[in-house]
């Protein structure tokens, strides 16, 4: 079905804004974490739970949400998706403990999980083909703005107002985007309309990745965290046997599983997204805690990196419609990896300059990454699978970025503990558990560059003869 350029266009600018928030919000978080801890006075373990509770729900349930859009309609879940994103940020600007304000990040991330199994679906449902790495490098881009703007509007309001400003600015954009879509976004997307909803395939995947996620971010804590690895492990496990036998499943295991580019273009997303997401958080601490920097200049200084992602996806994304996306994606994350492994030699003398310098080249790295690898995976399914590709897609791209935090959490709860951010012992036992975390992630990303040049080449499904 083709559609008018007022309704792509439309279609567009409402998934940008999608695209804007959500990473503007993740990074704001991020560097209001030691404002938040002034207020709370929580310590580092509570402090990544902000964090990594919203990253885990998405996670969680974006593969289920995207299964349910396709028989409910897209659009209905995007617009609950988007409401409740609103809503519940407006409840973190209204947060009266830190227990209330990891509550509503749990629903943030319920809500996040609807937009993301919709909005990649439905722009790629709605432009072209020979469009869509276009397409999907703009939308890539208004990403990388959002995480661009998010250190420095979100250090601006957290200075002018506090950090609860961040979640009201959020909950005003997400009420412009719910406007749009009630007047410009006609139409459901029913590819599996009157199908039946895997329930037990829903609570197995999602309870599963939610209990390994949550024993990884806390396996130095206790040794009962082992015991419910094991137990998310073997939920997945049943998750996978019961898929295969289903009529209905959320995930179509047997249609994906002889997929080679979906499958390790999937790979790489995670890969790409446990090394490097984690970056913003660390530094964040590093440029305040360490250094002695306020919020609104440690966010200029984060502002280098998202900015050159910006910048640079939209053109690796139309030119993964000319060549090999695995190509681009491979070279992108070979130039993270250099960026990544310079930043474990950073120490609390180290000039800012060679700090930025090194966020331009991740930021380069990132952008040729992206797009491409997006396009890749959207292009390596047929239309009707494009909720389950693009929640697929969202799941990777959240589980890398849990998988991220989780490291984190267990690196810091190792070195640092119950330490105060405000201690003055802070200091150095962070730089220990920053330089451990970035020689982690280094050595994923090498790993990463083989996972992405293994995919294959490219398989367009929506041309003809492919």
């Amino acid at each position: 079905m083709s559609y008018s350029k007022d309704f792509i266009r439309n279609t567009m600018i409402i998934c940008l804004m999608t695209s804007f928030i959500a990473p503007f919000m993740v990074n704001s978080v991020n560097i209001a974490i030691p404002a938040i801890s002034l207020d709370y006075a929580g310590t580092q373990l509570h402090l990544n739970w902000v964090v990594t509770i919203y990253l885990l729900t998405s996670a969680a349930l974006s593969l289920p949400f995207g299964r349910l859009a396709d028989i409910l309609g897209r659009r209905k879940l995007f617009l609950l998706g988007i409401g409740l994103f609103g809503l519940s940020s407006l409840g973190c600007s209204l947060a009266f403990s830190l227990n209330s304000l990891i509550f509503f990040r749990f629903l943030q991330g319920i809500a996040n999980a609807m937009v993301t199994g919709t909005s990649m679906a439905i722009l790629t449902s709605v432009v072209p083909p020979q469009e869509r790495g276009k397409a999907l490098g703009i939308t890539s881009a208004a990403v990388y703005i959002g995480l661009s703007l998010g250190p420095v509007l979100g250090g601006l309001i957290i200075q002018v107002i506090n950090w609860r400003g961040i979640f009201v600015f959020g909950f005003i954009v997400d009420m412009i985007i719910l406007i749009l879509i009630f007047t410009k976004l006609n139409g459901e997307w029913k590819v599996a309309d009157g199908e039946a909803f895997d329930y037990t395939g829903s609570i197995l995947w999602a309870s599963g990745l939610a209990l390994v996620l949550l024993a990884l971010s806390n396996l130095s804590l206790d040794p009962l965290y082992i015991i419910i690895l094991i137990i998310g492990i073997s939920l997945l496990v049943f998750f996978v046997r019961f898929e295969l036998k289903s009529n209905s499943p959320i995930f179509a295991i047997r249609v994906f599983a002889k997929n080679t580019p979906f499958i390790f273009s999937n790979l790489a997303t995670v890969i790409n997204y446990s090394a490097t997401f984690a970056l913003s958080y660390l530094l964040s601490l590093y440029l305040q805690l360490v250094l002695g920097l306020d919020s609104s200049f440690s966010g200029l200084i984060l502002l280098s990196q998202p900015v050159l992602m910006a910048f640079i996806s939209p053109f690796a994304g139309r030119l993964s419609d000319k060549m090999e996306p695995r190509i681009l994606s491979s070279l992108g994350m070979a130039i993270t990896t250099v960026g990544l492994f310079f930043i474990i030699f950073l120490k609390p003398t180290t000039p800012i300059a060679i700090l930025i310098v090194n966020l331009i080249f991740i930021g380069i790295g990132f952008g040729i990454f992206s797009s491409p690898n997006t396009n890749a995976i959207m292009s390596s399914v047929d239309k009707r699978y494009y909720s389950i590709a693009s929640s697929t897609l969202g799941t990777m791209r959240l589980l890398g970025q849990t998988l991220s935090m989780a490291t984190v959490s267990l690196i810091t709860s190792a070195f640092i503990g119950n330490i105060s951010l405000n201690s003055s012992e802070y200091p150095q036992v962070f730089m220990t558990s920053f330089k451990v975390s970035f020689t982690v992630f280094a050595a994923l990303c090498i790993f990463g560059v083989f996972a992405s040049l293994a995919r294959g080449k490219k398989v367009d499904m929506d041309t003809p003869n492919s």
